[in-house]
């Protein structure tokens, strides 16, 4: 029941249902770090747009987190997979 829960919550993080949008400063600073780690403006800005549909403005702040080297909360950690595999899929087709 946990795990279906929890799917469930990612799922509906990742469908829109969340509070509020990122903002265009946490899309630039995605890309700014994403740039630091991969160097690859195609796939960052891809990256980068990706996140702007798929998650909210609080967990951005997580994502951005997590790319600079903070593990998610043991809370984020299912969606914060998703999320990663969603965005692999939106820009792979690219790279």
């Amino acid at each position: 029941m946990k795990r279906t829960m929890g799917a469930l919550l990612a799922l509906g993080l990742m469908a829109g249902t969340a509070q509020a949008a990122p903002t265009a400063a946490q899309k630039s600073e995605f890309y700014a770090v994403c740039m630091g780690i991969a160097q690859n403006a195609e796939l960052c800005g891809c990256k980068a747009d990706a996140a702007m549909d798929l998650i909210d403005e609080r967990f951005m702040g997580v994502v951005i987190a997590s790319m600079k080297g903070a593990a998610p909360k043991s809370a984020d950690y299912q969606a914060y997979n998703q999320y990663v595999a969603r965005s692999n899929q939106i820009c792979k087709p690219n790279y």
